[in-house]
């Protein structure tokens, strides 16, 4: 996927009840982000599959970014624990999947934490473009010519 004039693809799947509210805190205060980042909010990050940031990675985006409640701040009590768990085994199978490590990454930010999150968006999104584009489907392609699919 090359990098178009609006820059790399990175998707950012955010807590309804923190994180959320975090990035419009930063939104609401003028905090400066980078645009590179397309939010998915979900009802918590105990709902996220790992197959959504793998997919995500795997068709292409260049980064991935989770973020949620505190641990034991979670509006459902319990859901970012086993997020935590997740999300872990994850980022430890991607080298195996052929995918940098490295353009996924989990955090914790609260909805009066703007400041976190600019910082967190900003610090992840500069990573992100030091790695350059995510090969993602057009290596997996390439395999699939050699194979003869």
């Amino acid at each position: 996927m090359p990098v178009t004039e609006q820059g790399m693809k990175i998707v950012g799947f955010l807590c309804n009840w923190c994180s959320y509210g975090g990035a419009d805190t930063a939104g609401v205060c003028r905090f400066k982000q980078p645009t590179d980042l397309r939010i998915i909010r979900i009802p918590c990050t105990g709902r996220m599959d790992p197959l959504f940031a793998a997919k995500s990675l795997i068709y292409g985006a260049d980064g991935v970014l989770v973020s949620g409640c505190h641990p034991r701040d979670c509006h459902y009590a319990v859901g970012n624990l086993y997020a935590r768990r997740r999300l872990e085994v994850l980022k430890h199978f991607l080298p195996f999947m052929g995918i940098d490590p490295r353009r996924f990454h989990y955090t914790w930010v609260s909805a009066s934490e703007g400041q976190l999150w600019q910082r967190v968006v900003t610090d992840f999104s500069e990573q992100i473009h030091q790695l350059g584009p995510n090969p993602g489907i057009g290596a997996e392609s390439e395999i699939f010519e050699k194979l003869g699919n």
